[in-house]
């Protein structure tokens, strides 16, 4: 039997080997053959080969007119770029986790009731989600929800993966893992092109990536892995539109542990306990957690507590949380913590050959604007001069609501430029 040590060792060197090689080729790369969409379907017998993105069921979510889903959005989102009616669809579908083993994952898939047969696609990729029911396949009120309601109604196909763990998808969420966020999304791409498929319409190959928060470096990754062609033959990248990314990730937990964002203990717990079951950061929570927290934390984050019960249960403040010891290694990441890290300090160092807008607001207190400006600066290391757009003095999450219409423009200039 192997210590707690050794177990931590080959668990972190076996996560950054899947992390590095995420960023180019996920586990269900090359299963389908270009022009094709995805096999449809169900579980197959003993034995039967499936590929990431065969979809396992499909039920309609909503069917919404045009006037319906300018209602939705009242209030919330700007309505007026609302074109056409739209049909959702809640998709479960076949992906691989951040080890690589198969798995399931579910997605909500909108597809624009208009005439045309062939449909731009965006893939949209949440934020930091803590309840695996509050996310667009599930939740009708979620901003993820009514974000892909207004992108269908301009006349595109949306993609809205889950993610693995969410949604009504099998095991944990390995919360920010490159292999397993590359993996559900193009898998989820996939997938939707085969829903598309079965009602007559077909997915044009570039697709426009957009996501919030966990979704910015997350739309950074996917955009990558569509630009090398190696995480599917058929689908590429058309443009990118990140939106209050972290994507200076060790900068982000470093704050955490030092109080200086807003839900700093919440934001670190949930990456505590997550990486822990994906990488081994530790071999008890006491190691972690104060006495009174160790016994409970763990739980706390099981997909099945929702945030404001999450919220009550845990201390404003990291340090009331956290024993000083592992604050310290949050504040200056050294060894194979470090080396986990990386690939999430750098999802903005590659040159995209499509258009970038990087989205944020200047009020934002959960993620600094700075992270903006540093994945502007990767780009340009690069020779790539992407937009760098303030939406304005607002929230963490309301700054999102402010972009979409935005990207909605962005994704439109795009198209006709390229």
């Amino acid at each position: 039997m192997t210590s707690p040590r050794t177990r931590i060792r080959i668990l972190a060197g076996a996560a950054l080997l899947g992390s590095m090689s995420a960023l180019t080729v996920p586990a269900s790369a090359t299963a389908h053959s270009p022009g094709s969409p995805g096999s449809v379907g169900s579980v197959g017998s003993v034995g039967e080969r499936t590929r990431g993105g065969d979809v396992v069921s499909v039920e309609q979510a909503a069917e919404l007119t045009a006037q319906e889903v300018a209602g939705q959005l009242q209030g919330k989102i700007d309505a007026s770029q609302v074109r056409y009616g739209v049909t959702a669809y809640r998709v479960v579908y076949r992906t691989t986790n951040s080890s690589g083993a198969a798995t399931t994952a579910s997605q909500l898939v909108v597809l624009p009731r208009s005439t045309a047969r062939r449909l731009t696609t965006v893939s949209w990729l949440h934020g930091t989600t803590v309840y695996r029911k509050d996310v667009a396949s599930e939740n009708p009120q979620s901003n993820d929800r009514l974000t892909a309601l207004l992108f269908a109604s301009t006349g595109r196909a949306v993609s809205a993966p889950d993610y693995v763990g969410l949604g009504s998808g099998e095991g944990f969420h390995p919360y920010g893992d490159p292999r397993a966020t590359v993996a559900a999304s193009v898998d989820g791409l996939r997938a939707a092109r085969t829903v598309a498929h079965r009602k007559g319409r077909e997915l044009k190959p570039k697709v426009q990536v957009a996501g919030f928060s966990q979704g910015g470096p997350a739309t950074m990754m996917v955009g990558r892995a569509l630009q090398q062609k190696t995480a599917d033959r058929y689908f590429g990248l058309g443009a990118l539109a990140p939106v209050a990314g972290p994507f200076h990730l060790s900068a982000f937990e470093a704050a955490a542990a030092n109080d200086k964002i807003v839900k700093s203990s919440l934001y670190l717990a949930y990456f505590a306990t997550a990486w822990n079951k994906t990488y081994g950061l530790y071999a008890s929570p006491g190691e972690v957690f104060k006495s009174g927290y160790a016994e409970v934390v763990e739980g706390l984050f099981n997909g099945y507590t929702e945030s404001r019960d999450i919220d009550a249960a845990l201390p404003d403040y990291s340090s009331d949380l956290f024993t000083e010891d592992f604050l310290n290694k949050i504040r200056k990441p050294t060894g194979a913590l470090k080396e986990q890290l990386r690939p999430l300090d750098t999802t903005c160092d590659w040159r995209p050959n499509a258009p970038v807008e990087i989205f944020h607001a200047r009020g934002d207190a959960d993620v600094f604007f700075s992270h903006a400006k540093y994945c502007a600066d990767q780009l340009r290391g690069k020779g790539v001069t992407p937009r760098l757009t303030d939406v304005g003095d607002y929230s963490h999450n309301e700054s999102v609501r402010q972009a979409v219409p935005r990207i909605v423009e962005f994704f439109d200039a795009s198209a006709k430029n390229g």
